[in-house]
């Protein structure tokens, strides 16, 4: 989780300013936390909320999945109305301020930027493509929103569990997309898109071609377009893979208010990071 929301910070002074190069400062002037970041951290509360209340069910008991996507509302809302200029989209927006939020069959990339937390949670792909659904629903049902999710979700557990970058890609281009391009190729041309079909492929590929966590974050921002979600979810990917550099950690931390801090202190505990897990793979 802490990936995605080093990707927004990263990535947030650059969404509508777009830098085609891995050649900046990593954290600089401009810098904030965005929507991404404040969602992800609502989809973890949801999920550590969950877990108490009915952490005795499996994750496919209908009485735990309705629990989950309650308590998913709940605190997508409660926590996004103390940020209301974070960086919300219209129909999103209206959501979080409703007083009966009803999901509005979007496709956009927000249902991948903010549900890493199922993917560091989750137990096995099929758990993890389960719950990815369930916190995904409550606003982008449609299929297209539900895959983009899954497939963030997938190649993070595929990666926090050892598997191989071909795997991986092997795995993503057999049920979810096609990944076969080159990130130099397609960066020229890229252009701002935030659909899940246009942005989680494209976060994916700067992953698999990356060689360190601080490298797939430059990657994701050397793309363009929708610099801060697809640096999210690449980082994401990336965390799980790689671990996060401690200095990267403790910087991207300070950006957190106290209430987001105390909600990422609190899922340290419940899922604990690997940071030290794959270190001869990478």
């Amino acid at each position: 989780m802490l990936g995605a929301i080093i990707g927004d910070i990263v990535g947030s002074r650059f969404e509508f300013n777009n830098h085609r190069s891995k050649d900046f400062n990593f954290f600089g002037d401009g810098c904030f936390v965005t929507d991404d970041s404040i969602m992800t951290l609502a989809i973890a509360k949801a999920i550590m909320e969950a877990a108490k209340t009915k952490g005795n069910l499996p994750y496919y008991d209908d009485e735990y999945q309705s629990t989950l996507s309650k308590l998913t509302v709940k605190y997508m809302q409660e926590i996004g109305r103390k940020y209301p200029n974070c960086g919300f989209g219209g129909l999103f927006y209206k959501w979080v301020f409703s007083n009966n939020p009803e999901p509005y069959n979007s496709f956009g990339n927000g249902a991948a930027m903010r549900v890493s937390p199922v993917g560091f949670a989750a137990k096995s792909e099929s758990e993890a493509e389960y719950l990815a659904e369930t916190v995904t629903a409550v606003t982008h049902n449609h299929e297209e929103g539900i895959k983009g999710a899954n497939a963030t979700v997938v190649a993070i557990c595929m990666a926090k569990q050892g598997a191989l970058k071909s795997e991986i890609q092997e795995r993503i281009t057999r049920d979810y997309y096609r990944l076969d391009f080159w990130i130099d190729d397609i960066r020229s041309k890229y252009q701002f898109n935030e659909t899940c079909q246009e942005t989680v492929p494209q976060a994916i590929k700067c992953f698999l071609e990356s060689k360190s966590f601080e490298d797939a974050i430059r990657t994701a921002i050397s793309l363009g377009g929708d610099s801060d979600t697809i640096a999210a979810i690449t980082g994401a990917i990336a965390e799980a893979y790689y671990g996060v550099p401690t200095n990267i950690k403790e910087t991207a931390l300070s950006y957190l208010d106290e209430e987001l801090r105390a909600i990422y202190n609190e899922w340290e505990l419940f899922a604990p990071a690997a940071d030290e897990r794959f270190k001869m793979l990478t």
